[in-house]
């Protein structure tokens, strides 16, 4: 693991140990002052070579989060006898164009006279994360700084902790509020689906045989199932892309919940958001207020960030982003 590395890395960050609550905006007003605009240049420019960047960045960030904190755990490669979060089966899915966006913006920030190894990867993630949302046209939020990268990254630590397209309400309020979400929280994160893709065989259960008395699940619209089928025919490649959002799946509104409303939920936990009576009406007032969305959006993201947080006791500032030091 390069324990001197990691020695090294303690002693020059000695005094920096923060918690939850430690968090701060400009936390690297002294070292290393332009940090933020330094990493949305990088996302801009990577944006510009492929929009997967916006999707992929935001989901790798939820993923990171809601397993070991918000760390950076999710960046590490497996190596030896380490299986690494990142080759857990449920993050294999996660697409390369968010790795490279964290790599590329470590890399920028390296680059810069006296930033060289002083911000962390988690950090790095975190502004990028923001930075996306925000030039996929959503709102911008002041983000909190001074996360740890992780000294572990373990496969078996992502059992049961990430939410599956087939949960209920109960389930995603349980996940969420492990994490100290609520469930308003839980649906304004849900609200990330307005961007990017899914994979047929994620939702191919709710339009073949659902059940003996329907083909189709019945919370699903009929000529929605009916499209699906058409992207989806039985046996086509279960890696074929659909749309979560049915209009706007490049921009970051609101319509993911008008949507729900039309019964338009790729999968069943995006529908249940509406089907269920207790989430309802938060779906009803964000397909139609998306200034409502926007605002509980950047709270819940501020409190995600807040997750797991390392200090100079159980973390350290990467070299790479994707090695232990």
């Amino acid at each position: 693991m390069g324990y001197i590395h990691i020695l090294i890395s303690s002693m020059l960050f000695i005094g920096l140990s923060v918690t939850a609550n430690a968090l701060r905006e400009n936390y690297y007003a002294k070292t290393c002052p332009g940090v933020e605009k330094i990493v949305r240049q990088a996302v801009l420019q990577k944006i510009n070579q492929t929009f997967v960047t916006i999707p992929a960045t935001l989901r790798l960030y939820f993923h990171d989060c809601a397993v070991s904190g918000c760390d950076a755990s999710i960046m590490i490669q497996s190596r030896g006898n380490n299986k690494a979060e990142k080759d857990h089966p449920d993050n294999l899915s996660l697409a390369g164009d968010g790795f490279d966006t964290v790599i590329k913006a470590k890399a920028a920030v390296d680059a810069v006279p006296g930033c060289r190894n002083k911000v962390s990867c988690a950090d790095i993630l975190t502004i990028a994360t923001r930075d996306v949302v925000n030039l996929a046209g959503g709102p911008f939020y002041k983000v909190e700084l001074g996360r740890f990268d992780s000294l572990t990254s373990t496969a078996a630590s992502v059992n049961g902790k990430l939410p599956q397209p087939s949960d209920g309400l109960n389930r995603l309020n349980s996940l969420f509020g492990s994490l100290g979400l609520t469930q308003t929280d839980m649906v304004a994160l849900s609200g990330a689906h307005t961007l990017g893709f899914s994979h047929c065989d994620k939702f191919a259960n709710r339009i073949y045989g659902f059940s003996a008395n329907s083909a189709i699940d019945p919370t699903l619209n009929k000529q929605y199932a009916i499209q699906l089928q058409g992207m989806c025919p039985r046996g086509v490649d279960p890696r074929i892309a659909v749309n979560m959002d049915t209009v706007s799946p490049r921009r970051f509104d609101n319509w993911y919940y008008a949507d729900l409303k039309q019964g338009k939920g790729l999968f069943t936990s995006d529908q249940v958001l509406y089907s269920d009576p207790r989430s309802r009406p938060t779906v009803e007032n964000w397909a139609t207020n998306n200034g409502n969305f926007y605002s509980a959006f950047s709270s819940a993201m501020i409190k995600l960030g807040r997750v797991g947080v390392k200090n100079a006791n159980n973390g350290n500032i990467r070299v790479r982003c994707d090695a232990f030091n």
